[in-house]
């Protein structure tokens, strides 16, 4: 009976894909924020850089904004990371003025930042979005810098509430055009082109002339 059990629960242990242990919704969090601010589901972050991440979301507790952080491997299927960041800080913050929510999905590399109406008075949603699809997103794409894309983009809202100009996205360095000495294919193609027709007019001369030499002597 003992090994009947174990083979049925092997059995139903491979019909679940491997992945779907992973997958997250709001519902899966407890219902109240973590009190360091910081939930690293992914397991991205080390012990050094969540000490230092949630100092800094702590801090912002003197400009009255409670904000949180999540990463995460892979979100539940039909749920975006805009709806789920929404849902988690409603889940968290009910009814609360001052909340402010970053979320990083490892999975697709991207992140999502969603404040309540009194944050975005002060960091508009223009802002936010920005933030989390272009400053955070190049440190994210750029190799899987998880803290670095958290930090470029708390340094970009803290900079806003400090009362200094927006920042704006990083700029993306343009790609240098190397000048090759090596002719193309097309350009060989057209400088062969060019010698036979040069071969040619030389010959057109040259024959006729040649020919009028034979016969006048």
């Amino acid at each position: 009976m003992t090994r009947v059990l174990l083979a049925l629960v092997l059995s139903l242990a491979l019909l679940v894909p491997a992945g779907s242990a992973l997958a997250v919704a709001p519902q899966d969090f407890p219902a109240q924020a973590p009190e360091n601010h910081l939930v690293d589901g992914a397991d991205v972050l080390s012990r050094a850089t969540n000490g230092e991440l949630s100092k800094r979301l702590e801090r912002l507790e003197q400009d009255h904004i409670n904000a949180n952080l999540v990463t995460l491997r892979r979100l539940d299927y039909g749920v975006d990371l805009d709806g789920f960041a929404s849902d988690l800080l409603k889940r968290w913050h009910a009814g609360d003025d001052g909340s402010l929510l970053l979320v990083v999905e490892t999975a697709t590399n991207s992140a999502a930042i969603k404040a309540d109406a009194g944050v975005q008075q002060r960091l508009p949603e223009s802002l936010l979005e920005s933030t989390a699809e272009e400053t955070m997103a190049l440190p994210l794409r750029d190799g899987d810098r998880y803290r670095q894309a958290v930090v470029d983009g708390l340094t970009r809202l803290e900079t806003v509430l400090a009362g200094g100009e927006d920042p704006g996205p990083p700029l993306l360095a343009e790609t240098q055009v190397v000048v090759s000495n090596v002719p193309t294919k097309e350009e060989t193609a057209e400088s062969k082109a060019w010698v036979w027709i040069t071969v040619l007019m030389v010959l057109g001369t040259l024959v006729p002339m040649a020919t009028w030499w034979v016969f006048s002597r």
